[in-house]
């Protein structure tokens, strides 16, 4: 399979409008302090005058909040809203934060959970080793998806009409000039013959940081997501990895999988030409 990608954007049914007001709700991270104008359009790549129109009606819908006159903007009680509902569907998380709590502790690692968002893998939940130093990644930290274990474990586990829907998104393509769908079965392999899967060091998009994920699926989102841990290289040599922290994952993943009912249920497929 090519990476020729279907550009849904060319639809008539695409409503780019709509499209373009949700580009601009992606554009808050966790650690922002609010955003202007300016910041909105350079983090999307739309005109500021578009930005601004669209800040204006977001705004109006409490989508968006501005507690001063030309002031920044920041989520307003509408989105919030909407995200308590959407996080009904991750309500699995609630028996897993003790499992992965422990997991931090006991490998000294941050351990995540990440989902597909569009082109990238965004951070969900964290835990932090108590006791221990960790590295530090906010929710909502996006990951390049070819260049993350992260992204690895999503793709891996994709079905075909689930990668071509990745791809609508133009993710983009791996460091070493080979395609995702080479990279797709690398990280297949690598679930097949491991349960788990890490990103050759050429890939990452951080060379000083070393992670190992496991992808899982949930009959209530229309996807793969992934639980991952992530440490500076001193801390996890991939030695440690395949010896340790990588079946320890599994593992930990292994028993959420039978917590919820999905015992036996592996979250890729065990052929690599699926």
């Amino acid at each position: 399979m090519s990476d020729a990608r279907p550009d849904y954007e060319d639809d008539r049914n695409f409503a780019t409008t709509l499209a373009r007001g949700l580009s601009v709700l992606r554009a808050f991270r966790a650690d922002d302090d609010g955003l202007t104008n300016a910041q909105i359009a350079e983090r999307t790549g739309l005109p500021k005058s578009t930005v601004s129109r669209l800040t204006f009606t977001l705004g109006c819908l409490g989508y968006l909040t501005q507690p001063q006159r030309n002031d920044r903007y920041r989520p307003g009680p509408t989105l919030l809203a909407m995200g308590h509902v959407a996080a009904a569907s991750l309500s699995f998380l609630d028996p897993a934060h003790d499992m992965m709590q422990a997991l931090a502790d006991q490998t000294g690692t941050l351990v995540l959970f990440a989902v597909r968002d569009r082109d990238k893998v965004a951070l969900m939940r964290t835990w932090r080793p108590q006791r221990t130093s960790s590295i530090w990644l906010d929710v909502g930290h996006r990951l390049p998806i070819g260049g993350s274990s992260s992204g690895m474990a999503v793709l891996g586990s994709t079905t075909r009409d689930e990668f071509a829907g990745l791809l609508a998104d133009h993710p983009e393509a791996p460091l070493d000039g080979g395609t995702l769908e080479d990279l797709r079965q690398e990280a297949r392999a690598q679930l097949i013959g491991h349960g788990y899967t890490v990103v050759r060091n050429e890939l990452r998009y951080s060379r000083n940081i070393s992670a190992v994920s496991v992808p899982f699926r949930s009959s209530r989102l229309a996807g793969p997501v992934a639980f991952s841990c992530g440490a500076l290289d001193d801390v996890l040599p991939d030695a440690r990895i395949h010896a340790e922290v990588g079946p320890a994952l599994q593992r930990t993943v292994h028993r959420l999988q039978i917590l919820i009912g999905q015992h036996g249920t592996h979250a890729w497929s065990s052929t690599l030409n699926d």
